[in-house]
């Protein structure tokens, strides 16, 4: 195609703090075809340790500039954290200050996420064609203030992405009168070469004793302070072991603190957000996700990828991904089953052999262009009704 004939497609998203979520945009960016689409991104907040990964093809915008770009001194980032909240609620509440930025009139804008989908069920841009992708448990519990809004959304949007069939099965099986428009399952793109050579960028250093890896944000629905108490108990009951956390969030002083109170701040080790996660997952014995809820995690993905022995909650797209006792071992959002499954990689080495052998084609699993593929047509036929 010429570049007139390009489709001009939008993606709109909160920012770009290291998360599944914001892989997946990036993975899309990097792959959807750029002879066919002409892509801009906007970020409310122009923030996280992605914000510059984006393509050079790809246009960037921002309502309002990042932590990064704000004062060092406390008082003074205060302030500007107080104006740039007000900045950023007037642009939510007035569409023509996002359309000032937005000079073109795309064909197609897509919410990444559930946060984004009043910014593109509310643009100025009445002629674009509009795309949810939904990535949630719509009865996680502290979703429940939104769920009404999200409700009267869904129905809006032209076309609709769900990023795993149990998160479109419990949508049906809990509002089954929904009215959601014409959908489709796309789990998320894996990008395995890329994936392979970062997992060997350097090696670790690690205590020699068995080691638990799990790489999440620091929410408390990511589980870390049930997984602590079961770490604390099988320290007590004499299985020695270590556990690497690699992630930043709001839990991060809560479980700093719970670590100090069962006395397990060596062992239980918080390393912080990293570009690059993946030789510590590579290198550790076990991966373990004690998750409340998920949607399809890419790095249970990447995850598998590497072969390495999961543990994870049987929660979301999960168990989609992970055979129980075969690929992986899934449990329930309980401290004593995250207690049981790990004594068990522990001290049932026959079990772990048994997982690793069936990783070893586990690739065969992930079909990146197909998901591309299913995008791209997805925005190609929305275009030409």
């Amino acid at each position: 195609m010429t570049d007139n004939k390009k489709i001009k497609v939008l993606f709109r998203h909160r920012s770009m703090e290291m998360g599944g979520v914001e892989k997946v945009i990036l993975s899309m960016l990097n792959n959807l075809n750029k002879e066919k689409f002409e892509i801009t991104v906007c970020l409310n907040i122009n923030q996280g340790e992605l914000r510059d990964e984006f393509p050079s093809h790809v246009k960037k915008v921002f309502l309002t500039k990042g932590r990064e770009d704000l004062s060092k001194r406390p008082f003074i980032q205060k302030i500007q954290l107080v104006k740039r909240n007000l900045k950023l609620k007037k642009a939510l509440k007035n569409p023509s200050i996002a359309n000032a930025l937005l000079e073109e009139n795309y064909d197609v804008e897509i919410a990444t996420t559930y946060s984004a989908f009043a910014p593109v069920l509310d643009s100025l841009k009445k002629n674009s064609k509009k795309i949810g992708w939904f990535h949630s448990d719509i009865t996680l519990p502290k979703l429940q203030p939104l769920v009404p809004e999200i409700l009267k959304q869904i129905p809006q949007f032209d076309y609709f992405i769900f990023g795993s069939q149990q998160t479109k099965d419990i949508l049906s099986e809990t509002y089954p009168n929904l009215p959601v428009p014409e959908n489709q399952v796309i789990l998320n793109a894996i990008p395995i070469d890329e994936l392979k050579q970062k997992a060997v960028a350097f090696t670790p250093e690690f205590p020699n004793k068995p080691v638990f890896v799990s790489v999440a944000r620091l929410h408390s629905r990511k589980g870390f302070h049930k997984l602590m108490d079961a770490h604390a108990r099988l320290l007590k009951d004499g299985l020695d072991h270590h556990i690497i956390i690699i992630g930043d969030g709001e839990e991060k002083e809560n479980l700093k603190k719970q670590a100090e109170n069962l006395g397990v701040t060596h062992s239980f080790e918080f390393l912080g957000s990293l570009m690059n996660p993946y030789p510590y997952v590579k290198q550790a014995d076990f991966f373990i996700l004690p998750s409340e809820s998920e949607g399809w995690p890419l790095i249970i993905a990447d995850t598998l990828i590497l072969q390495k022995p999961i543990i994870s909650t049987n929660v979301g797209g999960i168990p989609e991904m992970i055979a129980h006792e075969k690929t992986g071992y899934l449990i329930n959002y309980d401290t004593d089953e995250m207690y049981e499954s790990m004594k068990k990689f522990l001290t049932d080495p026959e079990l772990v052999s048994q997982i690793k052998d069936n990783l070893k084609d586990i690739e065969k699993q992930f079909d990146n262009q197909k998901i591309f593929d299913a995008v791209e047509n997805i925005i190609i036929n929305l275009v030409k009704k």
